[in-house]
C-alpha cells in the first residue's frame, strides 16, 4: 500500500541550498555566452536587470509560500485566489513543462562541457545522465537535496575560481559594437537572462517536505536569490574583462574559456565543475517538477496516479518518472538557446498569474505569516508582462 503524504526532512540551509544550486546551474555556466552575445559589454547590465525584474516576484512567491505551504505551490495559490479548477491545473501543468524545459536546457549546456572531458556522443551523455538523475530523485528528497547542496558548493567553488581569474587578467579590447550594443539588445538579453534565475519558485513547491514552512520557505526563497544575483554580477564582469562576448558566445564551454585566458592552464577542472552544475540544475527541476504533478493530483482525478508517495522512498515515484522521461525527451528534441527561451516565457506567465492572486489573497485576507506590501505583487506583475511582452516581441521579429 503507497503513502499519499510526503516526507518533513529539509531545513532552512539545505533548502537555500537547493535554490541556489538550481538558479547557478541552470544560469551562468549555460548562459553567460549567449547573454554576452547580445548585449556585448553590458552583458552584467542585463543579469543584474533580470534580477531586478525577478526580485518582486521572488518575494511574492515568499508570501505565499509561507500562507499555502503546498506542492504545487502555483496551482494552490491560484485556487486560493479565484477558487476555480481549471486555471489552477493549466497553472500546475505550466509548472511542469517549465521544469521539464529547463532541466533539459540545462542537461544540454551540461553535456557541452562533458564533451570537452571525456569522448561520449551527446545522445548517449544525455540519456545516461538523465536516466541516473531520475533515479537519484526516487531515492528520496533528503537524499536528492543533500547531493545537490555538495554539487552547489563545488559550483560555487568553481565560479569564485572564475571570478579571482578573471578579474586579475589583463584587459581584453572589445570592439566599438560590443560596447554600444543597443538598447533593444539589453533587453534582449535580460530576457534571456531571466532563465538565469529560474529556480526561487522551485523552492516552494518543496514545502510539504519542509520543517516548519513557514519560517523555512521565506528564508530560502529570499536567501537563494541574493546568493546568486550576487553570483552572477561578479562572475560577468570578471568573465568580461578576461574575454571578449563575441568569444564568449562563440563557445560551448564559455567559463572554461575564461579560465583559459586569464591563467593559460588547462581547464579541465572546470569543465568537471560546470557538468557537476548542470546535473544539480538537472536534478533540482526535476525533483521539483515531480512534486508539482504530486499536488495536481489532489486538483483533477485525470493526474490522481501521480498523488502516490513510496512508502519506503517518501518520493513520487510515477510522477518523477514520468518527468524524467519527458526532460531526456526534451533534451534531445531542442537547442539550449530555444529551451531557455520557451522556459522564460511559460515561467514569466506564470509569475504574472502568481502576482495577480497575491493581490487577490492579500484583498481577502490581510494577515499572513510573512508579508510583503501590496506593491510588491504590482511591480511583480507588471514586471512580469513587460519582460513577457518583450520576449515575445523578439521572439517575433526573429
Amino acid at each position: 500500500m503507497t503513502e499519499t503524504a510526503l516526507k518533513r526532512r529539509i531545513g532552512p540551509g539545505l533548502m537555500t541550498a537547493y535554490g541556489v544550486g538550481v538558479m547557478v546551474g541552470a544560469g551562468i555556466y549555460v548562459l553567460i555566452g549567449a547573454v554576452a552575445g547580445l548585449a556585448g559589454s553590458y552583458a552584467p547590465l542585463a543579469f543584474l536587470l533580470a534580477g531586478l525584474v525577478a526580485a518582486p516576484s521572488a518575494l511574492t512567491y515568499a508570501e505565499l509560500s509561507a500562507r499555502i505551504p503546498e506542492a504545487a505551490g502555483e496551482a494552490a495559490y491560484v485556487a486560493r485566489a479565484f477558487g476555480t479548477t481549471v486555471l489552477p491545473v493549466a497553472i500546475g501543468l505550466a509548472i511542469v513543462l517549465a521544469g521539464t524545459v529547463s532541466g533539459a536546457a540545462v542537461l544540454r549546456g551540461g553535456v557541452g562541457y562533458l564533451t570537452a572531458l571525456v569522448s561520449v556522443t551527446p545522445l548517449w551523455a544525455i540519456i545516461g545522465l538523465g536516466v541516473a538523475l531520475t533515479l537519484v530523485a526516487i531515492a528520496g528528497v533528503l537524499e536528492s537535496l543533500t547531493l545537490a547542496a555538495l554539487f552547489t558548493v563545488i559550483e560555487v567553488a568553481g565560479l569564485l575560481l572564475v571570478s579571482g581569474a578573471g578579474f586579475l587578467a589583463e584587459p581584453v579590447v572589445v570592439t566599438a559594437a560590443e560596447t554600444t550594443p543597443g538598447s533593444m539588445a539589453v533587453l534582449a538579453a535580460t530576457a534571456l537572462a531571466f532563465f538565469a534565475f529560474i529556480g526561487f519558485e522551485d523552492v516552494v513547491n518543496m514545502a510539504e517536505e519542509a520543517r516548519d514552512p513557514t519560517r523555512t520557505m521565506p528564508r530560502a526563497i529570499i536567501a537563494s536569490l541574493l546568493i546568486t544575483a550576487a553570483l552572477y554580477a561578479m562572475v560577468s564582469f570578471a568573465a568580461l574583462r578576461a574575454v571578449p562576448p563575441g568569444d564568449l558566445a562563440a563557445s560551448s564551454r564559455p567559463l572554461a574559456l575564461v579560465w583559459e585566458r586569464a591563467t593559460g592552464q588547462n581547464a579541465g577542472f572546470l569543465a568537471a565543475i560546470a557538468v557537476l552544475a548542470a546535473l544539480n540544475g538537472v536534478l533540482a527541476q526535476l525533483v521539483m517538477a515531480a512534486r508539482v504533478l504530486f499536488g495536481l493530483g489532489r486538483r483533477a482525478r485525470i493526474f490522481a496516479p501521480f498523488t502516490h508517495a513510496h512508502p519506503r522512498f517518501g518520493t513520487p515515484v510515477l510522477a518523477t518518472l514520468t518527468c524524467g522521461a519527458a526532460l531526456i525527451g526534451a533534451a534531445l528534441a531542442l537547442p539550449v538557446a530555444d529551451l531557455a527561451e520557451i522556459a522564460a516565457m511559460v515561467l514569466l506567465a506564470i509569475f504574472a498569474a502568481v502576482n495577480t492572486s497575491l493581490i487577490f489573497i492579500k484583498l481577502q485576507s490581510p494577515s499572513a505569516p510573512f508579508r510583503v506590501p501590496m506593491a510588491v505583487p504590482v511591480l511583480g506583475l507588471v514586471a512580469a508582462l513587460a519582460a513577457l511582452a518583450l520576449s515575445l516581441a523578439e521572439r517575433i521579429a526573429s
